[in-house]
């Protein structure tokens, strides 16, 4: 895959040649750009397939960069000291991004996926999705992108019933009755989530507590019923909160 970097300290960039040069040697690094102007120069007149993009650059952002070119064909890995707005942003566009300082597993990890990546169509939908949030400045109730198997699903987080725990796998249930099957953990989506919406209630399911219909309690033994007619447990670890949260959502 043809490359460029795009970072504003010289140091990063040495740095990840380094690494690329060592643990990515499929890749082939066509240029560097340590500001805005010769990034755009470099993204608009080359035939690439991947950039890492640093997030923070002086003047205008990486996600400024993206915002303003017309077209492009290429996968982006984003590149930063930590933003935790920006990456949960990130997070909910179903984007990659890597930390500084770059961790070498991390980074093997990114580059094979996005070797692995959908076609380009989608990752310009992607991002254009990062783009409204970050201009936005707001993600809860937002949409979030959820990636299954053959696509890329966009989903308003209202929509979302549940979500189940399936291995490593993440099953959501929308409100139109179906179902998309996404290859992370549920935990990554209780951290992602807004926990003004949605409720941890076993080790297994998060809901979304605009979308209970009652808590039913049988010979001590919690569950919720759903908007939708389904029962969802609630572990006895996790009844008091959830007790509690229904109290304080005053539903």
């Amino acid at each position: 895959m043809k490359v460029v970097i795009v970072d504003d300290e010289i140091n990063n960039i040495a740095n990840l040649k380094s690494l690329i040069k060592d643990y990515c040697p499929n890749l082939e690094i066509l240029g560097t750009a340590t500001d805005y102007k010769r990034a755009k120069a470099i993204l608009t007149s080359l035939q690439i397939d991947l950039v890492f993009l640093d997030i923070k650059m002086p003047n205008k952002s990486g996600f400024d960069l993206l915002s303003e070119l017309s077209s492009y064909n290429f996968q982006v890995i984003f590149v930063t000291a930590f933003d935790e707005f920006a990456i949960k942003a990130i997070k909910y566009s179903a984007l990659d991004y890597l930390l500084k300082p770059i961790n070498i597993e991390e980074l093997v990890a990114a580059v094979n996926k996005a070797e692995q990546s959908i076609a380009d169509k989608a990752n310009k939908q992607q991002i254009n999705h990062l783009v409204h949030l970050l201009r936005e400045k707001e993600i809860e109730h937002r949409i979030i992108a959820l990636p299954s198997i053959n696509e890329i699903r966009f989903v308003p987080i209202s929509e979302i019933v549940k979500c189940q725990s399936e291995n490593n796998y993440t099953i959501f249930f929308l409100t139109d009755r179906t179902k998309i099957v996404v290859s992370k953990g549920i935990y990554e989506y209780e951290e992602l989530l807004p926990n003004k919406t949605f409720l941890r209630c076993h080790q297994s399911f998060i809901v979304n507590k605009f979308l209970i219909k009652s808590l039913i309690k049988s010979d001590s033994i919690y569950h919720l019923k759903m908007k939708d007619d389904s029962i969802v447990p609630v572990s006895r670890s996790k009844k008091d909160l959830v007790k509690k949260s229904l109290q304080d959502f005053k539903l």
